[in-house]
């Protein structure tokens, strides 16, 4: 790993941990770096904790990039939503220990995990695309779809409505909430109990269960890739 994203495998449980310093931008570097990560978990077949910095999961992807446009926004973007694929089937288990804001992108990759834990606070959990200018790309819509509560897929998705931690376990975005200094343990506890499981019974059902689900995903993600020269200009 480098200097965005840190590997660490203790006790047959990986810790995958951003941190730019900042708000955890997804750039075309940081999705590079997570995936070598969950290249790692995946050869050490071992599950995975993924989490942030103090007060921040992840605000989204790289603001400058976007603005900018072109093939490279493009391709910054294409790879986030793939992460988020890649998460929804990932073989062993995924837990997101979320410290904080979890913004767009970052909100996203809460709805790909597995199971999703997040700290108290004042912080917010929000698919904020329409609020900003942006009109919701087919993934996000499929990935909210599949993980919001019904009567919060609209809100979320074309409201933008912003989510406190508690709100969001009513919501969808995460199962549980917890204080920051339990925040670690709790994520580490979970982790072991679903380590518990048949692995192969565990990676072959969640396949089954989601299969629409990645089904609409990958065909999202399709779409948006089709529309994106228009979109980005390029």
């Amino acid at each position: 790993m480098s200097t965005l994203v840190t590997y660490r495998n203790e006790e047959a449980i990986a810790t995958i941990t951003m941190d730019d310093g900042k708000r955890n931008a997804l750039s075309s570097e940081m999705l590079a770096e997570l995936n070598a990560a969950f290249d790692r978990a995946r050869e050490e077949n071992v599950p995975v904790i993924l989490t942030g910095r103090p007060e921040t999961l992840s605000a989204g992807f790289d603001l400058k990039v976007m603005m900018a446009g072109g093939r490279p926004a493009a391709e910054m973007v294409l790879a986030g939503f793939r992460l988020g694929e890649r998460l929804l089937g990932f073989p062993t288990p995924v837990v997101v220990a979320c410290n904080g804001n979890a913004i767009a992108m970052g909100a996203f990759l809460l709805l790909s995990a597995d199971y999703r834990i997040a700290t108290s606070g004042a912080y917010r959990i929000v698919a904020n695309e329409v609020a900003i200018g942006i009109t919701m790309p087919h993934f996000a819509v499929e990935i909210c779809r599949q993980r919001l509560a019904p009567s919060h897929f609209h809100r979320a998705v074309i409201q933008s409505e912003s989510y406190a931690p508690d709100e969001g376990v009513v919501a969808g975005w995460v199962d549980r909430v917890v204080p920051a200094a339990d925040l670690e343990a709790a994520a580490r506890a979970k982790v072991a109990e679903l380590a518990k499981l048949n692995a192969a019974a565990h990676a072959a059902t969640k396949l089954r269960a989601r299969k629409p689900a990645l089904q609409a995903v990958r065909h999202a993600i399709e779409t948006d890739e089709a529309e994106f020269s228009t979109i980005f200009g390029y």
